[in-house]
């Protein structure tokens, strides 16, 4: 079963689960459900390493607030982890497991349904802040991009329902792969999730290439178990294209050029 998790005094996170939460039964500080519980946590989802210390679940859904200084309204879904500095939860150099099968399932789920969100992008995010440290799959479901996005409970409440509608039906399970390179909103790595046969793993885009050396690049590998394949997004991995290609060449994964 999946906990999801939002923090209280995140206005996006905490509208979605006031509305999950009607259909929940409250047992002490956990909602539960059917196919999912939910738990309101008082410190900020970024920094949630610790809750694998009270909870023990098949992993972890993050309800989050977007932030982008471009101001460009987003509906965002990423996996978690620091490439070099921890600026912003979890631990420098770590990397999360990620949560590939119900990634795709939401942006999937949420592209069938995008007339309700005419003016929002709506895309994954490279892998980046915290947490870093559980040890189950971890994925933030995120509204973007302002104060009033995040305050709009009909907005928060349509998306709740959708991670809702997601978490009561199976979810297929995809070949995963690992991704390096594109930008921070990597379009074709999106396109891959919408239209293409492979979930999504870690996703290192090229301004984060520079930070993965071997010891780096073989703990991502070892977060990413059920990998079988690299994609790479040939045209936008910079100077750090051979090394990331001699560094894939010691292992087994099957390389893709998008």
């Amino acid at each position: 079963m999946e906990l999801l998790v939002a923090y209280q005094d995140d206005p996006a996170g905490n509208n979605m689960a006031q509305f999950l939460s009607k259909k929940l039964r409250k047992e002490g500080e956990i909602f539960h459900g059917k196919k999912y519980d939910l738990l309101i946590i008082p410190t900020p989802a970024i920094s949630a390493d610790w809750l694998e210390e009270k909870y023990d679940y098949d992993g972890f859904i993050f309800l989050s607030k977007h932030a982008a200084e471009s101001g460009v309204l987003a509906l965002t879904c990423h996996s978690t982890g620091n490439f070099s500095e921890a600026k912003f939860g979890g631990k420098n150099r770590q990397i999360a497991i990620p949560h590939p099968d119900i990634q795709k399932k939401y942006l999937q789920t949420l592209w069938e349904n995008k007339s309700q969100f005419l003016d929002f992008q709506i895309t994954i995010e490279a892998t980046h802040h915290g947490p870093t440290a559980l040890n189950k799959p971890t994925i933030f479901i995120e509204v973007g991009t302002s104060v009033k996005q995040w305050n709009d409970v009909s907005l928060c409440t349509s998306i709740a329902t959708l991670v809702d509608r997601v978490l009561s039906e199976p979810i297929p399970i995809c070949p995963t792969a690992i991704c390096f390179g594109g930008t921070h909103y990597p379009e074709k790595f999106t396109q891959e999730l919408l239209n293409g046969k492979f979930g999504l793993g870690t996703v290192i885009p090229k301004h984060a290439l520079d930070s993965v050396d071997e010891k780096l690049f073989f703990h991502i590998l070892e977060r990413n178990r059920r990998a079988k394949t690299a994609l790479l997004d040939w045209g936008s991995m910079g100077p750090n294209k051979k090394r990331i290609v001699d560094l894939l060449g010691q292992t087994d994964l099957d390389i893709i050029k998008l």
